[in-house]
């Protein structure tokens, strides 16, 4: 076959590539939409827009700006460890980091079925000239960690409503775990994965970017520790506003809500999926469906917000150049 015939082949295998990935776009942007169009008519048959939104006025804006800067320093660690984890390569470029992690933010909020995780590694290639690859599973070890400190507050909930010297053992256990990576460095010796292959590639890819140092990891996870918590406090004490609960009962419907990420739907900035998870998380504790759904939706209106507003002030930190 000579080289006329394989550029054509290749130009059709790109078009028809390409062509799917469109239509996989319009296809999640069109089921996005219609959860939407479907969340807004659910709260208002069930509850009112007025009625649910009425609460807001009543809310110190104090509060709501302590609240606000909680999230904002939330994702100000978010750079923070993202710096740390790469150091040095990114050494001195924090404002660069901290926007990228700002918009990556964002894409994840706003866009529909999880694709905002996309842009991270975009992101990565457009402003620091970083392997598309290594960013993606270096992200991959990211949301592994943050999994693993939510698992971490499940058992902070779990003894706050059944208290127990076991959670604290659990507890203990589940952080000394963390060891085993470093592990991972001898597995990429492994015979299974030597050689070509994609699977392989991936494979030794991920390993390969795993934390080994005790240091590194140790740091990282104190990193994710306060994030969450920072932005657990500030969600508590908003849903706390709308719906006056035991301590332990907020901390579920907050974990509810942020695990919506795990579900296989999602509509555009999370509509449907946030609030169900929410709502299914709150109602096993005897929470009326309808209380639980007016303090989700009002607590992902916060969230929505403060992602529009931390977005737009992004715009505003040094764009990195690949030519300095």
């Amino acid at each position: 076959m000579d080289n006329s015939c394989v550029n054509q082949s290749s130009s059709r295998i790109i078009a028809k590539n390409s062509w799917n990935n469109f239509i996989g776009q319009w296809r999640d942007w069109l089921f996005g939409a219609t959860v939407l169009a479907l969340l807004i008519a659910a709260v208002q048959f069930t509850i009112g827009w007025v009625a649910l939104l009425a609460p807001w006025r009543d809310l110190s804006p104090w509060l709501l700006a302590w609240l606000f800067a909680l999230t904002a320093l939330s994702y100000g660690l978010r750079a923070v460890r993202m710096m740390d984890y790469f150091r040095p390569q990114f050494a001195g470029q924090f404002s660069a980091m901290l926007r990228l992690t700002i918009f990556h933010n964002v894409a994840n909020n706003l866009l529909p079925m999880r694709s905002g995780e996309l842009v991270f590694p975009w992101l990565m290639r457009r402003y620091f000239g970083h392997e598309m690859l290594d960013a993606a599973a270096a992200l991959i070890w990211i949301r592994l960690f943050d999994l693993h400190v939510l698992a971490l507050i499940a058992m902070v909930i779990l003894n706050l409503r059944q208290p127990s010297w076991l959670w604290w053992m659990l507890a203990v256990i589940w952080i000394a775990g963390l060891t085993l990576l470093k592990l991972f460095n001898q597995l990429q010796r492994l015979p299974q994965l030597r050689g070509t292959g994609r699977i392989r590639t991936l494979i030794r890819q991920l390993l390969q970017t795993a934390p080994r140092e005790l240091g590194l990891i140790a740091r990282v996870y104190l990193w994710t520790t306060l994030i969450w918590s920072l932005k657990f406090a500030a969600f508590v004490s908003l849903l706390r506003f709308f719906l006056p609960l035991d301590l332990w009962q907020l901390l579920t419907g907050v974990m509810g809500a942020e695990l919506s990420s795990i579900l296989p739907v999602h509509g555009v900035a999370g509509s449907g999926s946030y609030e169900f998870a929410a709502v299914a998380a709150l109602m096993p504790l005897g929470i009326e469906p309808k209380l639980a759904l007016a303090g989700a939706v009002n607590l992902h209106l916060f969230l929505l917000g403060s992602t529009l507003v931390l977005g737009a002030l992004a715009f505003l930190l040094n764009k990195p150049s690949l030519n300095n």
